[in-house]
């Protein structure tokens, strides 16, 4: 183990066995799911980490990674927060579009400029000035 005081914190027990204490983020080595994230007993490692020193997660919570390491399981770096702020952190399409402050032709992607686009596979706000001269263009054909 280490010296630092919150590794000697830690029970010896089959769980934190498998985690490599860093300086910053605690390192899952043991197995993991198809999407990267640590697996215990059917459990997610970083979930079973918090319950175990931080206390119980809030019911219609989850937990985020603040260090963005989906192996880590530190539970100063684990946060509950909502599906949807956890989504929004993220760095997938949802996240990197909902961070986008004009559309690709540069026009500002205000409340009053965007109209919300509601498909059988999500929401997704869409340009309301391209969108008047894309029918502006059609029309004129």
């Amino acid at each position: 183990m280490t010296d630092r005081p919150e590794a000697e914190k830690l029970e010896p027990c089959p769980f934190w066995s498998k985690v490599i204490i860093g300086d910053e983020c605690w390192v899952w080595t043991g197995a993991t799911n198809s999407r990267g994230y640590g697996n215990f007993r059917s459990q997610l490692a970083h979930r079973v980490a918090y319950q175990e020193k931080v206390g119980a997660i809030p019911d219609g919570l989850t937990i985020d990674h603040l260090c963005r390491n989906k192996l880590c399981v530190n539970p100063a770096h684990l946060e509950p927060v909502t599906s949807k702020v956890n989504t929004l952190r993220g760095d997938a399409p949802t996240a990197i579009n909902s961070r986008k402050t004009h559309c690709s032709n540069g026009h500002e992607l205000s409340a009053e400029n965007v109209k919300i686009v509601v498909r059988g596979d999500g929401t997704r706000r869409k340009c309301r000035e391209c969108d008047r001269q894309w029918k502006r263009e059609r029309r004129n054909k």
